[in-house]
């Protein structure tokens, strides 16, 4: 009888599978019939926010259904991909993914493994971050911050977007290596940076492009950008490895859902998102948040994760730091 009913269960998987992918094809061929919802892991006002809500627009009039931005701040960026291995592989989830989701894995234990959990759709851009301060501060670049830290260890105070962040761990590694101290304020987001910085809370801000209109009406100045090449821009404001640090840090970022998702829904998404980020306004859009397009499809997406997976945790290691328990 076992042997019986083992040699129907071996006829009928054939069709099994036939019938799931049949059903597969026709949910992907339907896809999307309702409002897709796009996490971002930080809050409304920042440069990223900004971009995504007008590449969401975008996408959704492509796909025919709205792309709802639901804001997950805190967390050092990870909240969204807490929140994608905890949803259906349907394509009706995704979440911005920060470099912290490659970084975080190595420093303690978390809810997702970037190299399994994720169905990566499509790269979007990176930032151009740097360090800013009031204009009426001391410091006109970073060599005069690493100059006064010395003399005072621990007093001047930066902000980031919490800890273990792609913000903090560049600005700590910059101070290993200038040999200094200095004492870092998270906030959840790049909005809140500049309204401590502004309000005289902290002495230095990473920040992207939200800091622009500040510098522009002569009320904080850029000190050191951490992009490859100095920002159109601000012409005037050096890099990193100008400033005599052999580092780039532009804290890429893209989508990504569930994973498991039909590749065919990945591919309508990618589509969709791909049309919006090639929009004119969107590339307008970049240049004014300081950012540039770095487009990168699902398979190379893909690629890219497991290459920042394995920079992320020869940085830590560089770091000395240590696998919280």
């Amino acid at each position: 009888m076992r042997s019986l009913l083992r040699r129907r269960l071996l006829l009928s998987l054939p069709f099994a599978s036939a019938a799931l992918a049949g059903w597969g094809a026709a949910f992907a061929a339907d896809f999307p019939t309702r409002p897709v919802t796009l996490i971002v892991p930080f809050p409304a006002g920042g440069a990223t926010d900004s971009f995504v809500r007008a590449v969401a627009d975008l996408a959704g009039r492509e796909l025919g259904q709205p792309v709802i931005v639901d804001n997950k701040p805190g967390a050092a960026g990870v909240l969204g991909a807490n929140q994608l291995v905890r949803s259906a592989p349907d394509g009706y989830t995704l979440s911005i993914l920060p470099e912290s989701v490659f970084r975080l894995p190595h420093l303690q234990k978390t809810q997702f493994d970037p190299l399994r959990d994720f169905s990566y759709v499509i790269h979007l851009s990176g930032y151009a971050l740097g360090i800013a301060t009031l204009s009426g501060a001391p410091w006109r670049d970073w060599a005069s911050v690493v100059a006064d830290a010395k003399k005072r260890p621990g007093q001047i105070s930066y902000g980031t977007t919490g800890v273990n962040g792609t913000m903090h761990v560049t600005v700590e590694e910059m101070a290993q290596r200038a040999g200094i101290k200095l004492n870092h304020v998270p906030y959840k987001g790049e909005s809140e940076i500049i309204q401590a910085l502004m309000g005289g809370h902290i002495d230095l801000a990473v920040t992207a492009g939200s800091i622009a209109p500040m510098v522009e009406t002569g009320k904080a100045r850029v000190l050191v950008l951490w992009t490859e090449k100095r920002a159109a821009r601000w012409p005037d404001v050096p890099t990193l490895r100008e400033a005599g640090l052999d580092m780039v840090a532009n804290s890429p970022f893209g989508i990504a859902g569930p994973k498991g998702m039909p590749a065919a829904v990945v591919k309508t998404l990618h589509d969709a998102f791909r049309k919006a980020l090639e929009d004119p306004g969107t590339q307008k859009l970049l240049e004014r948040l300081n950012q540039e397009s770095a487009y990168l499809d699902s398979e190379a997406y893909a690629a890219f994760a497991r290459e920042r997976f394995e920079i992320s945790r020869k940085q830590v290691e560089r770091m000395g730091a240590a696998p919280a328990q």
